[in-house]
């Protein structure tokens, strides 16, 4: 049997840090960017972490063994 291939897409979107959370970035940064406040801009740079229901799912996905 070939070996399993991780995720392409969830390797470019998600990193793990060291404790073990999966930090993500927040959607809705990559165009139409004229109708939205400076505020929510600058709010849409920051990362963010995944909830833990679906932490060890996209573990998962990202490190296919």
């Amino acid at each position: 049997m070939p070996k399993m291939k991780s995720h392409s897409g969830a390797k470019k979107r998600y990193s793990v840090t060291a404790s073990g959370k999966v930090k993500r970035g927040k959607q809705g940064h990559n165009h139409i960017l004229t109708k939205k406040a400076q505020k929510r801009k600058v709010g849409l740079r920051e990362t963010a972490y995944l909830d833990s229901e679906k932490q060890t799912r996209t573990i998962r996905v990202m490190i296919q063994k």
